[in-house]
């Protein structure tokens, strides 16, 4: 009788196996509208809110512990008042966390973004219309100062 020959038991993983995702095909185009947002945020250049925002975008966060909710005209003169990091020759550090597309046309994308003392997290909601990513929400929280 022959001795059966046994395989070694596999090896537990804590973690599934990587897969390889094909590249997706949006993700250039939305890389470079994030990209646009984040130089607007670095050098409060209001003369390009229209290349990264629609212009029905709104926006919520607290300040000083109430919750704002602004139209773009309103965040458009916030930025106005800022004196931007860039001017200040301030350190400048962006972070994407997250990337999500909802479906062909629609995107969530988080973000840290320091403006000069402060550090923000950015949630970014993104929509395509004609080839274009602009954002059509955001949602902020100022992480610290």
């Amino acid at each position: 009788m022959a001795a059966a020959v046994l395989a070694p038991p596999p090896v537990p993983r804590d973690d599934p196996p990587a897969v390889q995702q094909p590249a997706d095909p949006r993700l250039p185009r939305l890389m470079a509208a994030l990209q646009r947002y984040l130089n607007c945020m670095y050098d409060c250049d209001t003369s390009r809110l229209d290349e990264v925002f629609r212009p029905t975008a709104q926006l919520h966060g607290f300040r000083d512990g109430v919750m704002q909710a602004w139209p773009m005209d309103v965040y458009r003169e916030v930025l106005n008042r800022r004196q931007s990091p860039k001017s200040q020759n301030a350190l400048r550090q962006d972070e994407i966390l997250f990337v999500d597309f909802a479906s062909p046309t629609m995107a969530l994308v988080k973000v840290r973004v320091r403006i000069a003392a402060w550090v923000f997290i950015d949630y970014l909601t993104w929509h395509c219309e004609g080839g274009e990513w602009l954002i059509t929400s955001k949602g902020f929280h100022l992480e610290s100062e």
